[in-house]
């Protein structure tokens, strides 16, 4: 297929429809366990959907560099297995009922059960990742893991306490964009690009993961629950500040900066509504600023594979940005 323009989403994700659906039949194929808990609920998350950013992201770069290896396959369900992985654990974590408008895994299974299945996702990874017997591809899992997990840890210490600008941006860097940018490069080294074409990969990445949790934390703030499929403004819920929320933190009057921090104290709305917390963030133009930034690592994005020859797959590289900026969950 030859397109002199990419207008939409499903003309990115049909350059590698055949490739997306092999990686969820591998996804389905290494997670077949003699323990049949750990099919089940591997079974129940790769059925709720999501959008295969990160595998289609490493399927992208491998295109993009002309890989058309087996490798690109297993290694898409690796970057999966890892997110689903997380996402398991984080919803534990956050003691959550929904992901994408279905219940949680551990309102089904409980917590004990879960916490040991993402664990196992992680494990089989791994396995995965140490078939192909290259150590660059362990290497770049290994510190993956280790900057989710920190970013994971470093969120729970910060719960309910104010932070900063740059406190926030390193943490989504790793909760987030690390695995983006470990997805880009992974496509890179499959394909046996040198250190500069990885490095330019893994930029593109990192900036579109930034722009991608921002965006996702702008919703979390202002989208129907109906839409998110989860309940609205959960991470003030949580007792997480974020980047809109931060900087309405650093403008508001004395007043306006305690209804904030009562809501993350208390983490719930019951003695400041949301819709006060939102009249606060619009007032400073709060969610603008956020959206403002979340443009910005867009742009920095393309801007890391602007120099790629002319194809298909460089178009489809320049719009994913746009995308991850307009969608609206």
């Amino acid at each position: 297929m030859k397109l002199s323009t990419i207008t939409n989403a499903k003309q990115v994700f049909d350059l590698v429809r055949d490739d997306l659906a092999a990686v969820e039949r591998e996804f389905a194929r290494q997670s077949d366990s003699d323990i049949r808990v750990v099919t089940e609920i591997a079974e129940y998350l790769l059925a709720g959907g999501g959008k295969r950013i990160r595998p289609l992201l490493l399927l992208l770069a491998a295109r993009a560099l002309n890989f058309q290896g087996e490798s690109r396959i297993r290694m898409g369900a690796v970057v999966e297995m890892l997110h689903t992985a997380t996402l398991v654990h984080d919803d534990i974590i956050d003691t959550a009922d929904t992901r994408r408008g279905r219940p949680s895994a551990n309102t089904t299974w409980g917590n004990s059960k879960c916490v040991l299945a993402g664990d196992w996702l992680y494990m089989q990874s791994f396995q995965i990742a140490l078939d192909e017997r290259n150590f660059h591809l362990l290497d770049l899992l290994i510190s993956l893991t280790q900057q989710m997990v920190e970013g994971e840890l470093l969120q729970i210490q910060k719960l309910g306490h104010l932070i900063n600008e740059q406190e926030y941006l390193d943490l989504i860097d790793r909760k987030t964009a690390s695995l983006f940018r470990v997805s880009m490069q992974l496509g890179a080294a499959l394909a046996g690009s040198d250190e500069n074409v990885e490095r330019l990969f893994g930029e593109y990445g990192h900036n579109l993961g930034m722009a991608f949790q921002v965006i996702d934390d702008v919703l979390d703030l202002t989208a129907e629950e109906s839409v998110l499929g989860k309940p609205a403004a959960s991470d003030l819920r949580e007792g997480k500040a974020t980047l809109a929320v931060i900087h309405a933190l650093e403008r508001g009057t004395g007043e306006e900066r305690e209804a904030i921090r009562t809501v993350l104290a208390d983490r719930s709305f019951v003695r400041v509504p949301h819709k006060d917390i939102l009249t606060i963030l619009r007032r400073y133009g709060s969610l603008e600023y956020a959206m403002d930034m979340a443009r910005a690592y867009a742009e920095a994005a393309r801007q890391s594979v602007r120099e790629l020859p002319d194809s298909d797959t460089k178009r489809a590289l320049m719009w994913v940005p746009g995308f991850v900026i307009d969608r609206d969950r």
